[in-house]
């Protein structure tokens, strides 16, 4: 299936790199280009895209409030293209498909085109809960943690088990969204807060919602990758 693709930025060479780049994928038909966060509104509605590639940092809007004039939920993929690297959790927030700093490589920018063409993960979640099983939307989850032959899906206020085993709960979720911070916790990308460490140089992950889970060592880079932390 064609990608139809927008690209809102306000330099010129910096949109027709991406012309560039899109000119070696497959299926792929650019609809409209846009200079400011006006014009781009204004294009999503009208051309609704399929892609957006969008700049942060532009006269009129922000690319941040293009998302928010839109909504979250109406937006089109979102792939957010920036100088700078301080709005990547704000991006994700935003429920961004991806975060590209300037200047990118060749090989980052079509690792963020492949996942426009994810493959299909895991919408839902069947739990039993008092004799009955429910169905948990997977978007609601802010985390699941480990507990004996279970796993946990804290969904706000509520918790939920699940018999089953955390390398599968991470195989079955879409990376882009969820990341295992350690053996014994997933977490949900746009709930972290911070990342935070302790004496003796240990690691942590603060979600917005005050929880503090423990981040492996092994895993604290490939974190700070996925929400744009130098």
């Amino acid at each position: 299936m064609t990608v139809r693709v927008l690209i809102v930025d306000d330099e010129v060479l910096a949109r027709q790199r991406i012309i560039d780049l899109l000119a070696r994928e497959r299926d792929v038909k650019i609809v409209g280009t846009a200079d400011n966060g006006y014009e781009a509104v204004k294009a999503i509605r009208e051309l609704k895209p399929d892609l957006v590639f969008l700049d942060v940092q532009m006269p009129g809007l922000s690319g941040m409030q293009v998302v928010d004039e839109i909504g979250t939920e109406q937006m089109p993929a979102t792939i957010f293209v920036t100088a700078f690297d301080q709005f990547a959790i704000k991006a994700f927030d935003r429920a961004a498909l991806d975060y590209l700093v300037k200047p990118f490589d060749d090989v980052r920018f079509a690792q963020a085109f492949r996942r426009v063409r994810k493959p299909e993960y895991q919408q839902r979640l069947s739990v039993e809960s008092r004799g009955q099983t429910r169905v948990v939307p997977v978007e609601k989850i802010d985390y699941i943690t480990a507990s004996g032959p279970y796993a946990e899906l804290h969904v706000g206020d509520h918790t939920f088990a699940i018999r089953e085993r955390m390398q599968t709960l991470e195989e079955r979720l879409d990376p882009d969204v969820f990341f295992r911070i350690h053996r014994s916790a997933i977490v949900r990308l746009d709930r972290i807060d911070a990342i935070t460490r302790h004496s003796g140089g240990d690691y942590g992950v603060r979600l917005k919602n005050g929880v503090e889970l423990s981040l492996s060592r092994g895993r604290r880079e490939e974190l700070e990758q996925k929400l744009g932390i130098a």
